[in-house]
């Protein structure tokens, strides 16, 4: 998008579809989404019913991809760059990372 350019979309398919969760992954400039700003390698995550109002505030505006799906509704333990079910098993995998045992070949 361009800097100052308006996107705006409601996240309300729960009587098509059923719940929804969506996210907006930003990979160039800098956007404002609501009231947060959000720049370069962030994730943004919504809820059903969310309106989305995101704006360009850098120069060069953003570039951001916006996903939705149905929810799987397992819990998330998330942090950084890993994604699991449980703080146990995030404990396991930053171990396994840093002995350089996480990626299998």
């Amino acid at each position: 998008m361009k800097p100052l350019v308006t996107f705006k979309q409601v996240l309300s398919w729960a009587e098509c579809f059923g719940a929804q969760s969506a996210f907006a992954y930003v990979y160039d400039g800098i956007g404002k989404f609501g009231a947060s700003e959000a720049d370069n390698r962030t994730l943004v995550r919504f809820g059903d019913g969310d309106a989305v109002k995101i704006i360009g505030v850098a120069d060069e505006g953003v570039r951001f991809l916006l996903v939705s799906g149905r929810p799987l509704g397992e819990p998330v333990a998330w942090r950084g760059p890993i994604v699991m079910n449980t703080q146990e098993e995030l404990v396991q995998a930053f171990q396994k990372l840093h002995d350089g045992t996480f990626l299998k070949r």
